[in-house]
């Protein structure tokens, strides 16, 4: 039996009893509060919207029908659509601010290099934002969620190799984007392969 099976089977016990539909809250709530958070830098937003993934999912799990994909995959499309209207709503594009990114270095690291790490990862936040939906999707559960590429394909309904290529296409357009800040390009291009 596979975990697939297992999880179906979890999946259908909670159709009738809440308490099983507790157990995929907590096997996932920690993944889609991570991608809603990295599409949205923002806490009280990410943590509203989570809410609203799982209350939506509670209310049409009834609906929900296995078609080879992981339960993940149905509870990452609600949240894409979710933050999708959130971006809609919004009269300006979301900004991180370095400010609210609390970057923690190691004992004894310098300020400057602190002050400079906590740049990059603003600048390439920044680049990150500007990418379609997709490209921001792959990243965050390539790199945030450490998902494979064949679970990146089951998640968002595409072949590996499609993936492999979408993967490709987004670091080419990432390093177009920090075409001006090449010092915090330097570092991917290593996970090229990965």
């Amino acid at each position: 039996m596979s975990a697939y099976d297992d999880e179906n089977e979890l999946v259908e016990e909670a159709k009738k009893n809440p308490a099983a539909f507790g157990v995929l809250y907590e096997r996932y709530v920690n993944k889609i509060y991570n991608y809603i958070y990295y599409r949205t830098s923002n806490q009280e937003e990410a943590e509203d919207l989570t809410a609203k993934v799982f209350h939506k999912a509670l209310s049409h799990i009834g609906t929900y029908k296995y078609k080879g994909h992981p339960f993940s995959a149905w509870l990452y499309r609600i949240a894409h659509n979710l933050v999708a209207n959130w971006h809609r709503d919004q009269k300006k594009r979301q900004t991180v601010s370095i400010d609210e990114l609390r970057l923690t270095g190691k004992k004894g690291d310098h300020p400057f290099h602190s002050t400079a790490k906590s740049e990059e990862t603003a600048i390439l936040l920044a680049a990150i934002q500007k990418l379609p939906p997709v490209r921001q999707q792959l990243l965050i559960l390539k790199f945030i969620e450490g998902e494979s590429n064949a679970e990146i394909g089951r998640i968002l309904n595409r072949s590996e190799g499609a993936v492999k290529s979408l993967y490709h296409r987004t670091l080419v357009s990432l390093k177009e984007l920090l075409i001006e800040h090449p010092e915090i390009f330097e570092p991917l291009e290593g996970l090229h392969d990965h």
